[in-house]
């Protein structure tokens, strides 16, 4: 995912849909989210948490556009 930011690729490009389907196939390995359960999973990345801080600590911005990824993948494949 911090790839494909400093590439420059936009949250809904096709490598970033993947690394989040690949993160959601993870989750469902100890939890089936809900679409909007998915999306709330990823506000935890812009909200003040540990996931953002570490996100943040990361690459500057990488929280909001995982959360925006997120929310694309989950309103396009899972609605």
């Amino acid at each position: 995912m911090v790839d494909a930011l400093e590439s420059g690729h936009s949250h809904d490009s096709e490598i970033m849909q993947q690394a989040v389907q690949e993160h959601f196939d993870f989750c469902n390995r100890f939890w089936k989210p809900s679409a909007e359960a998915y999306k709330s999973l990823a506000l935890s990345y812009l909200l003040p948490t540990e996931y953002r801080d570490s996100y943040e600590s990361t690459k500057e911005g990488l929280g909001k556009y995982i959360y925006d990824a997120v929310c694309h993948f989950a309103d396009t494949k899972l609605s």
